[in-house]
C-alpha cells in the first residue's frame, strides 16, 4: 500500500571513527553534515532548516555560521538527550509539512571520548541537583533502579539481560567501524563486573566519539533526487519524569511516545520489521519492547531470549550495527546512531549478513536521561520507499 507522507529521510551519514583525537567537535559535525548531504545529492546551499542539539557555542547560530548555512527559515535545538535526534527528525517533519522548510539538516557531534565535554549555551545546576547529586544519584544507578524493581515484580533475570548484549555483539562482529567486535557469551555478561546491581559491564554502553547526520526533505524535492527515500511515518515524544516523588520504575516512556507513532503512521507492533532501539543499558531494551507492544509487561525477558534479537532472521531483528552496546554511542546520545542503521535497513543496505530480508517498516525508539528518574522519550515509524 502506498502512504501519504509529510517528509522522507533522502540522506544518512556515520562517521566511521569511534575515537577522533585530531578533530574538534564543530569539524566532526562539518563532515557528518557533507556526509549526510552527499549522500542525499543535495548541497549546504539546498539546506534551509537546521537541526541539532547541545554543540559548541549559542545554540544553533555558532554552527550555522561555521557551517555557512545561509538563508535558514526554520531553526531547532530541542534538549533531549539521546531522544534529542528523534525529536528533531520529528519536528522536522511537521516543519516540512507546514512549508516552513524543504531540506533540513539534523546532524550532532561528540568527543567524550576524547575529553571534549559539550555544554553549548548554559551550565546552571538542574533543579534537583541539591537534592540528588550528594547522595550517589548517577545514571547507571537509575537504570540499574528500573533494573531491580523489573526483576522484583516479573522474576526477569540477569541472563535474559544479557541476550541483549549477546545480539548485539553477533551484529557487532559484522561492523567494521564498531568499536567491539568480538562476540560475547550470556556467561561473559553475567561474569563481568558489576557497575551497578544488578547491571554487569557488559550490559552498559560503551563511550565512543563521532557524530552523524539526516536530511530530511519534502515530496516534491525528494522526486528530483536519485536516491532511495525513507519515508517518516509517524512520531511520538514525551518526558517522563519523578512526579513529585510518585515515580514508577516499571516502565519507560516509550509507553507514551509508543502508541502516539503507532497511531499517526497507521500501523502496529505487528508490521514491524525491523528495531532500532537506544540500548544505553540491556534493561532499556528490554522494558522498551514491552511499553512498545511488541510482547506483554513483564515478558520482555522470555521474548528477548533464545536469539529472537538475533538478525537476519529473528523474530524481531534490532541494533544490527552492533548498538551503542557494541558499535557507537557519540557524545552519550544513541538517537541519531540508531536512526541511521533503520535508513540503512530499510534502503537494503545493511551489512549482507545482518540485513533483514524485504524490510519494509522500521521502528526507532529513543531515550534521554534515566529511565529511573527522569526521561525523554521519542518514537519514530520510518517506511521504506515501497512501503
Amino acid at each position: 500500500m502506498t502512504r501519504q507522507v509529510a517528509a522522507r529521510i533522502a540522506g544518512a551519514f556515520e562517521h566511521p571513527r569511534r575515537k577522533i583525537p585530531d578533530r574538534t567537535v564543530p569539524q566532526v559535525l562539518a563532515e557528518v553534515a557533507y556526509g549526510a548531504l552527499a549522500d542525499a545529492g543535495l548541497s549546504l546551499s539546498d539546506v534551509d532548516g537546521f537541526f541539532c542539539s547541545e554543540v559548541p557555542g549559542l545554540g544553533s547560530i555558532a554552527m550555522a555560521d561555521y557551517l555557512g548555512l545561509t538563508g535558514l527559515s526554520y531553526v531547532d535545538v530541542t534538549e533531549g538527550g539521546g531522544a534529542s535526534y528523534l525529536m528533531h527528525v520529528g519536528h522536522a517533519t511537521a516543519a516540512v509539512a507546514s512549508g516552513k522548510c524543504k531540506v533540513a539538516l539534523v546532524a550532532m557531534a561528540g568527543l567524550p571520548l576524547s575529553g571534549v565535554v559539550n555544554r553549548g549555551g548554559g551550565g546552571a545546576p538542574a533543579p534537583e541537583h541539591p537534592y540528588e547529586s550528594g547522595y550517589g544519584v548517577t545514571v547507571p544507578a537509575g537504570y540499574a533502579l528500573a533494573a531491580q524493581r523489573h526483576m522484583y515484580e516479573f522474576g526477569t533475570t540477569s541472563e535474559q539481560l544479557a541476550e541483549v548484549k549477546v545480539a548485539a555483539a553477533h551484529h557487532a562482529q559484522f561492523n567494521p567501524n564498531a568499536k567491539l567486535r568480538q562476540p560475547v557469551t550470556i556467561e561473559e555478561v553475567v561474569n563481568s563486573p558489576l557497575i551497578s546491581d544488578p547491571l554487569h559491564r557488559l550490559d552498559c554502553c560503551i563511550t565512543t566519539d563521532g557524530g552523524g547526520a539526516l536530511v530530511i526533505v519534502s515530496e516534491d524535492v525528494a522526486r528530483t533526487l536519485p536516491r532511495r527515500t525513507v519515508k517518516i511515518l509517524g512520531h511520538g515524544e514525551t518526558v517522563k519524569h519523578s512526579e513529585t516523588g510518585r515515580i514508577d520504575l516499571s516502565y519507560t516512556g516509550a509507553a507514551i511516545s509508543g502508541p502516539r507513532a503507532f497511531a499517526e503512521a497507521g500501523l502496529t507492533p505487528r508490521d514491524v520489521d525491523y528495531v532500532s532501539i537506544y540500548d544505553s543499558f540491556t534493561i532499556t531494551v528490554l522494558m522498551s519492547l514491552e511499553d512498545l507492544g511488541f510482547c506483554e509487561k513483564g515478558k520482555g525477558g522470555a521474548f528477548v531470549s533464545d536469539g529472537a534479537l538475533r538478525g537476519p532472521d529473528g523474530m524481531l531483528p534490532f541494533n544490527t550495527d552492533g548498538g551503542g552496546l557494541c558499535n557507537n554511542h557519540p557524545d552519550f546520545r544513541g538517537g541519531m546512531v540508531r536512526t541511521i542503521e533503520a535508513v540503512r535497513q530499510l534502503r537494503g543496505e545493511a551489512a549482507p549478513e545482518v540485513q533483514v530480508p524485504g524490510c519494509r517498516i522500521g521502528l526507532v525508539q529513543g531515550h534521554g536521561g534515566s529511565i529511573g528518574f527522569r526521561t525523554a522519550a521519542a518514537t519514530l515509524l520510518l517506511g521504506a520507499e515501497d512501503a
